[in-house]
């Protein structure tokens, strides 16, 4: 049913249920799975001034550590997983990300890091959902 599964995320609770969701189908089906983190350059613009590099920086790092961990988690179930970070919009690179790797299935959070309102889908989810042309899971 899945070969390949795009999975965005930030970190936040939710996005790491989402994980799980991603690693399970994989499992299941024998997919594949492809993280994917965003740096959010929009918010801070790209590195001109040496504090919005060291920003972006620590992002970056923060989404490295993230994702390495995750494809350990991957590697020990046998689930063969690959990540990017990227700089951007998250909404749009996950689309992006979709389309380049053909994914059958986005397995994304309902909210991400940045959201504040209670028990409502989060801006980059609602984006993914109403934009993309493949099956999206929010978890």
């Amino acid at each position: 049913m899945y070969d390949t599964i795009l999975v965005p995320t930030d970190g936040s609770d939710p996005a790491n249920r989402a994980v799980e969701h991603a690693l399970a189908l994989a499992d299941r089906y024998d997919a594949r799975v492809h993280a994917l983190y965003c740096v959010e350059t929009h918010r801070y613009g790209e590195p001109a001034l040496s504090s919005t590099a060291i920003v972006l920086n620590q992002l970056e790092e923060q989404g490295q550590a993230m994702l390495e961990e995750l494809g350990d988690r991957a590697d020990n179930a046998g689930i063969e997983c690959t990540w990017d970070i990227c700089h951007g919009r998250p909404w749009e690179e996950a689309l992006d990300a979709a389309d380049e790797l053909d994914a059958d299935l986005v397995v994304i959070g309902y909210q991400g890091q940045s959201h504040s309102r209670a028990g409502k889908i989060g801006s980059v989810a609602e984006r993914i959902v109403r934009s993309a042309d493949r099956p999206v899971l929010t978890a």
